[in-house]
C-alpha cells in the first residue's frame, strides 16, 4: 500500500508475472501534470477514476468530464464483485474499502447536473473565434468588437449582447475602419451567421449569468475530502468544438484567478481533460502556443492537468514534454501510424531492462498499464508493467434517481438554476438606438417648425430664430456641430476608466 503522501495506483509485476512492488503517485508531484492513453476498452476510465478518488481522499478537489456517463459511478459506493476482489488481492490492497466520493454534477444544458455558464466577455475573442471556426479576417473583426466593448464599457454577457454589438459595428463600419482597420459588413455578417449556428447548438444556454464561480469547483467536503466535479459531456460531445473550447476556457479561468504558490505538498486542484485530441485538432498555431504556455505556468498555481486520449500522438510534443506522470494502456500496431504511436509512447518512458517497452504496450491486458511517475527530486521512475487497483466507487453509471438525489443535496443547489438577465450591451445599445431615433425625430420636427415660422433677417444681427410654441418667445436652434459635440462628451464621460484587462487567452483578467 502507498503512504498518506501518495496515491496507490496498483502493483507492478516481475517478468514471471509475480508481485513486485506497489506503484504510487506522489502528491507533491501531482501538479506536474499527467497523461492517460490507450485504445478503447483498455481501462482508461477506471484509471481516471482511481486517480480522481485518490486525489479526493487526499483532500484535493477534482474536475473531470464524463464522456460516456459511466464516470458518474464515482458518486456511489462500489460493489464487491468477484473480479474486483481478486484484483484487490493481486495488488495487495488490504483492506479493500468500498466508498463513494463527494460529487457535484454539472451540465451545460442543465439536464444531468447544475447549469454551468460563462459570459461572452470571459470567453474572450480568441476562444470565441476558435469556437465559431472563424477565418483570420473574421477573427480580426471579433478582436475589434471586444476592443470597442472594453473602451465603451459594454458588458458582453450573453449572445444577444454580442449580436447587438455586431449590428452596431456594421452601422459604424466606416468610422471603426478608420480607427482600427478594415471592418466590412460581409465579415460581420459571416460572424452573425456563425453565431446563429452556435445558438442552435445550445450556445444560449451556455453564455449568460450567473457564470461559474471557480471556488465552486474547488470545494472540500465536511470530512476534508476533495469534491469531485463531474461534467456531463455525453450530449456536449455532439459539438466537440464547444466541449474543447469550454474546458480550455475553464483552464484559462483557473490560470487567471489563482495566485502563485510554487510547488505545494499537494495540488489545490486536479483537472482531467478527456478526449484531449479535440483540443488540438485543427487548432491555429497561436492557440496552441497559448495552451502550451498555460499548461507550463499553471503548475506553479497548484493545478495539475491530466490529458486522456487514445493516442499519445494526439498531444503536441511541446505539451507532451510537460506531462510528468504517465499511465499507458494497450495500443494496437496494425497500421504504420499506429506503429509510430506505439514507438512514440515507448520512447517517452524511462526504459526498464526487464522488458521491451514497445512490445509490452501492444500486449497489455485490460486493466493493465505501463506506469511511470515522478519519484523523489522529480526524476521519472523506471517504467513498470502495472495492474491497476480496483476503484472504491461503482464501476458504471448512476441511475437517474441516484443522480437526481445527489444533485438535490449538492452544496450549490439552487445557485445556478435560474438564468439572470441584467443590463448589458444589448440593453445599452437598444437605449442608444431609441434615443437616437427620438433625437432625429425632434430634429425633423424642429426643422419643420423653422421653415414654417417667421425669421428676422440676419443683417439685423438677430441671428436665426424660430417662433416659440403658440407664439411664445423664439428659441435658439442647436446646430449639428453642437449636438455632435455634446454626444461625444457624453460618450467619453460615460466610458472613462472602463477599459477592461484581458488575460493570456483573451478572457477577462480578475487579478
Amino acid at each position: 500500500m502507498a503512504a498518506d503522501d501518495s496515491i496507490f495506483l496498483g502493483a507492478s509485476r516481475k517478468p514471471d508475472d509475480s508481485y513486485q512492488q506497489a506503484e504510487a503517485l506522489l502528491l507533491k508531484y501531482g501538479n506536474r501534470h499527467g497523461l492517460i492513453t490507450g485504445a478503447t476498452g483498455t481501462g482508461k476510465t477506471v484509471s481516471l477514476q482511481v486517480l480522481a478518488e485518490g486525489f479526493s481522499r487526499a483532500g484535493v478537489p477534482v474536475f473531470c468530464a464524463d464522456i460516456k456517463g459511466d464516470l458518474s459511478g464515482i458518486g456511489a459506493k462500489g460493489e464487491e464483485k468477484d473480479f474486483l476482489v481478486k484484483r484487490a488481492a493481486e495488488v495487495r490492497l488490504d483492506p479493500y474499502a468500498l466508498e463513494a466520493s463527494p460529487v457535484i454534477f454539472w451540465d451545460i444544458f442543465g439536464e444531468q447536473g447544475h447549469p454551468i455558464r460563462a459570459t461572452i466577455s470571459e470567453m474572450g475573442p480568441l476562444l470565441l473565434s476558435r469556437l465559431m471556426n472563424l477565418t483570420e479576417a473574421q477573427e480580426g473583426v471579433m478582436n475589434i468588437a471586444f476592443k470597442i466593448a472594453d473602451e465603451e464599457g459594454l458588458l458582453l454577457l450573453d449572445m444577444k449582447d454580442l449580436q447587438a454589438l455586431l449590428v452596431n459595428i456594421a452601422e459604424r463600419a466606416e468610422e471603426i475602419s478608420a480607427r482600427y482597420g478594415n471592418v466590412t459588413k460581409p465579415s460581420v455578417g459571416a460572424i452573425q451567421r456563425s453565431l446563429l449556428v452556435l445558438e442552435q447548438q445550445g450556445g444560449t444556454k451556455f453564455f449568460g449569468e450567473p457564470a461559474l464561480r471557480i471556488a465552486d469547483i474547488m470545494r472540500t467536503s465536511t470530512n476534508g475530502r476533495g469534491v469531485v466535479s463531474v461534467l456531463a459531456a455525453d450530449k456536449l460531445m455532439m459539438n466537440p468544438r464547444l466541449y474543447s473550447t469550454f474546458l480550455l476556457w475553464l483552464l484559462s479561468e483557473l490560470f487567471e484567478e489563482l495566485p502563485e504558490i510554487g510547488d505545494p505538498e499537494k495540488p489545490r486542484l486536479v483537472f482531467f481533460f478527456d478526449e484531449a485530441h479535440l483540443l488540438f485538432n485543427e487548432a491555429p498555431k497561436a492557440l496552441l502556443n497559448r495552451v502550451e504556455q498555460v499548461v507550463r505556468l499553471i503548475r506553479s498555481k497548484g493545478v495539475g492537468v491530466y490529458f486522456i486520449s487514445q493516442n499519445p500522438l494526439d498531444v503536441p510534443e511541446t505539451v507532451l514534454a510537460q506531462l510528468g506522470n504517465r499511465v499507458q494502456h494497450a495500443l494496437r500496431a496494425y497500421t504504420p501510424r499506429e506503429q509510430n504511436a506505439v514507438k512514440t509512447a515507448a520512447d517517452t518512458f524511462r526504459p526498464n531492462p526487464d522488458f521491451n517497452t514497445f512490445a509490452a504496450i501492444t500486449n497489455l491486458s485490460t486493466g493493465e498499464a505501463l506506469v511511470s511517475t515522478l519519484a523523489e527530486k522529480g526524476v521519472p521512475s523506471v517504467v513498470q508493467r502495472t495492474l491497476i487497483r480496483p476503484p472504491a466507487g461503482r464501476i458504471g453509471p448512476l441511475t437517474v434517481d441516484e443522480r437526481q438525489k445527489l444533485i438535490n443535496a449538492s452544496p450549490v443547489a439552487g445557485q445556478y438554476d435560474q438564468m439572470i438577465d441584467r443590463e448589458s450591451a444589448y440593453e445599452v445599445l437598444q437605449k442608444k438606438a431609441a434615443q437616437g431615433q427620438a433625437e432625429a425625430g425632434a430634429a425633423k420636427e424642429e426643422e419643420a417648425d423653422s421653415t414654417s415660422g417667421w425669421r428676422l433677417p440676419d443683417i439685423l444681427g438677430g441671428g436665426s430664430s424660430t417662433p416659440g410654441p403658440r407664439g411664445g418667445q423664439p428659441r435658439a436652434r442647436q446646430t449639428v456641430a453642437e449636438a455632435a459635440m455634446k454626444s461625444v462628451v457624453r460618450s467619453v464621460g460615460s466610458s472613462l476608466g472602463r477599459a477592461l484587462v484581458r488575460g493570456i487567452l483573451g478572457s477577462l483578467s480578475k487579478r
